[in-house]
């Protein structure tokens, strides 16, 4: 067990020790003062200390430790030290450590920056290697293991005892007996998912919170908020779900009233939220894994909204959820935007689906600031954009995260714009995200593609798998296209390497989409066409 004892005169009478212990944060009488300071989550065991000691209330606390709970007691007879528990670590010492499974992913990551720019010691693993590992490591996060096993987080922890480990829903999807998460229950180390963690900063910051979510479009969303947020000075803390050129992926800002955050509704993880205002990009059904019918899904994003605060959405959206009759939700806090404003499409931004983002965004952030929309607007026009969305590998050749029917047409709304502005055919490389979606979105495909001149189809990116389900091969799919005659079945190989090496000699404008991660398109893009 590790305790932090420090010294500290409150008021001018009452010398006491101050001994932050895990999940109570305790200062001990050294004469007739005994002080339970605990975070909020943890305020009931602080009462409960209080009723098993018989100590009345004395309510100043508040004065030394603003963000916590305050539970300040006297009691002339209590012993120095009057419990203990397993754990200790210091949140306001900065020594607290946090460890996160799959730390390179696009939500997981974000949050480790976040927690060690907030002072926390910080570690983590996955299961393979990534840009994003490399990005997190160039950032000051370094103690970062490849492979999950027992043995390599037995090892970060004798160096420095974990206080807390935070997991990724994939985690304990795939393997609820996984060697980190054994190791973890045998030593006693608090578990939670990132959005008890994310809860925790949120409220002991006294941060509001800003959050975008949707079956689509969040990433890019986000990241319009932030940037908006940035051009007129607002202050903000953020999470976003990829690298974007004017900041980190996640950020702590100490004078920051609001935290921005993309809250993703797998796993229902954005149910553990309250959101001051609420983003809904739109919504279709997806994560079916999660949401085995559609009404699952819908009610879900229902119990969301009714979370929040405020909420901005599309009229479509209120209407698909059932949301603009007054009953289900009240219209009070509902700030229902109409698709068909003609102020969109005067947004400088490539792409339909992107200017119906951006307005979102907008309207957001002008609920949390003083400026116009015309200021907004003006920002929003030279939004820079982020990666894996229309990024440029290199000339002419683009990847995008695109990888569901509904993401597909955004992107290709402006890859079109794009390529007919430059008058260049349009070339489509394409890989599915995961098998398990395929077979419930194959019917969707028809008409994603209109407008290319080709489609190369790649085998599924495979992750979290029904191992009961067929694996519904590229030429199976692409028989769902309204014309199968512009596809062909590919391979990440040197063929696929030549066939768009090709395209871009003969002028045309190459597209790829792809939503996976280590080893993915994306990645074999960069290994394969970036010079070293």
């Amino acid at each position: 067990m590790r305790t932090y004892v420090g010294l500290q005169r409150l008021q001018s009478t009452y010398n006491v020790a101050i001994i932050f212990v895990g999940d109570i944060y305790c200062i001990t009488q050294f004469t007739h003062v005994l002080i339970i300071l605990a975070q909020r989550k943890y305020a009931n065991n602080a009462a409960e200390q209080k009723e098993r000691y018989n100590v009345p209330d004395f309510n100043w606390a508040n004065t030394f430790y603003p963000d916590m709970v305050p539970k300040v007691f006297i009691h002339t007879s209590l012993p120095q030290a009057f419990y203990s528990v397993a754990h200790m670590g210091s949140w306001y010492t900065g020594a607290m450590h946090i460890f996160f499974s799959g730390i390179g992913g696009t939500a997981i990551g974000p949050l480790a920056l976040i927690a060690k720019q907030a002072g926390f010691t910080v570690s983590g693993s996955d299961k393979q290697d990534s840009q994003y590992i490399t990005y997190l490591k160039n950032h000051g996060i370094t103690d970062i293991s490849i492979g999950q096993t027992g043995e390599n987080i037995a090892n970060i922890h004798s160096k420095q005892p974990i206080d807390w480990y935070v997991y990724s829903s994939a985690v304990l999807i795939e393997n609820p007996n996984a060697p980190e998460l054994v190791f973890c229950r045998d030593n006693n180390i608090h578990m939670s998912k990132r959005d008890e963690l994310l809860n925790e900063i949120i409220t002991v910051k006294n941060l509001k919170l800003v959050a975008v979510a949707g079956t689509h479009g969040k990433t890019t969303t986000t990241a319009m908020v932030i940037w908006l947020c940035k051009q007129i000075g607002l202050p903000t803390s953020y999470s976003v779900g990829a690298k974007i050129s004017f900041g980190d992926m996640g950020t702590y800002n100490p004078e920051s009233k609001y935290f921005v955050y993309e809250c993703d509704e797998f796993d229902r993880n954005f149910l553990a939220f309250e959101p001051h205002i609420s983003l809904i990009t739109g919504v279709s059904w997806d994560h079916h894994e999660i949401f085995p019918t559609r009404e699952d899904y819908q009610q879900a994003f229902v119990e969301f909204i009714s979370q929040s605060k405020h909420t901005v959405l599309w009229q479509e959206d209120a209407t698909y959820l059932g949301l603009d009759n007054g009953e289900s939700v009240g219209q009070d806090h509902l700030h229902i935007e109409s698709s068909d404003a003609p102020i969109i499409d005067e947004i400088a931004i490539m792409g339909r689906y992107n200017r119906l983002d951006a307005w979102l965004a907008i309207q957001t952030v002008q609920r949390l600031s003083n400026a116009s929309l015309e200021r907004l607007k003006q920002a929003m026009d030279t939004f820079p954009g982020l990666q894996r969305r229309m990024e440029q590998i290199v000339p002419n050749l683009y990847s995008d995260y695109a990888h569901t029917p509904e993401k597909i047409r955004g992107a290709m709304s402006a890859a079109l714009e794009q390529a007919e502005r430059n008058n260049q055919r349009l070339v489509v490389v394409y890989e599915p995200l995961t098998n398990r979606r395929q077979h419930y979105m194959y019917a969707q495909y028809t008409d994603c593609f209109s407008g290319s001149s080709h489609v190369y189809w790649l085998p599924s990116y495979l992750a979290r798998e029904d191992p009961g389900q067929a694996i519904l091969t590229p030429a199976e799919l692409i028989t769902h296209l309204s014309d199968p005659g512009i596809a062909e079945p590919a391979e990440l190989d040197e063929q696929l390497k030549k066939a768009i090496q090709k395209h871009l000699d003969q002028g045309a404008m190459v597209v790829c989409m792809a939503g996976g991660g280590g080893g993915s398109l994306d990645e074999w893009l960069h290994s394969n066409f970036v010079t070293k």
